[in-house]
């Protein structure tokens, strides 16, 4: 399955979707949504797409004016569609691929980012991974979590839900890390 990116730079270019059962695509109404809620804060971040599938977020943040964006996947067939993106929108300079399951790179990582995106797997959501991400927040930087529309929501020391919103089975949480 194709996917769009929406706006920006590269708004209406078609990448290749996830290619595999394991990850989940995030519907371009939901993408969307979350775009037009952050735009302001994209000019110049630093982004992480943990959990990238076929690196729709990354690359639509980098569409949007993303500084850079790194990338992390531990699916093998999912981080080739990830490099054939990053190469067929000729953003390697910009990005970097970790090949790697999250929690183990999440646990060596020694910089902070702007904005976080986590869109774990429905059927795994891998919430003590998530915990982790929020260590790799700058003050006030933001995490955008998706997760199974009936699951609660993280509770985390440092960190606010700003805002939560529901799309069918999928929900998303957006939570603002407090100045240190």
């Amino acid at each position: 399955m194709n996917v769009r990116l929406i706006s920006g730079l590269y708004g209406g270019r078609i990448i290749e979707g996830s290619g595999t059962s394991r990850t989940h695509p995030m519907g371009e109404r939901i993408r969307n949504a979350i775009f037009n809620k952050i735009n302001a804060e994209l000019d110049g971040a630093e982004v992480l797409d943990s959990f990238a599938g076929s690196g729709a977020l990354g690359l639509e943040a980098l569409s949007r004016g993303a500084k850079t964006v790194t990338f992390i996947e531990r699916d093998r067939v999912a981080q080739r569609i990830i490099g054939n993106n990053i190469a067929l929108l000729g953003v390697e300079a910009n990005s970097s691929l970790v090949k790697a399951p999250v929690l183990g790179w999440v646990k060596s990582a020694h910089r902070q980012f702007d904005i976080i995106f986590a869109d774990p797997p429905y059927h795994d959501p891998q919430l003590s991974t998530v915990s982790e991400l929020f260590r790799l927040l700058k003050p006030n930087g933001l995490m955008v979590l998706s997760y199974p529309g009936r699951s609660e929501t993280l509770a985390e020391t440092g960190v606010v839900v700003v805002d939560n919103r529901s799309y069918g089975n999928a929900a998303i949480a957006f939570y603002r890390k407090k100045d240190a």
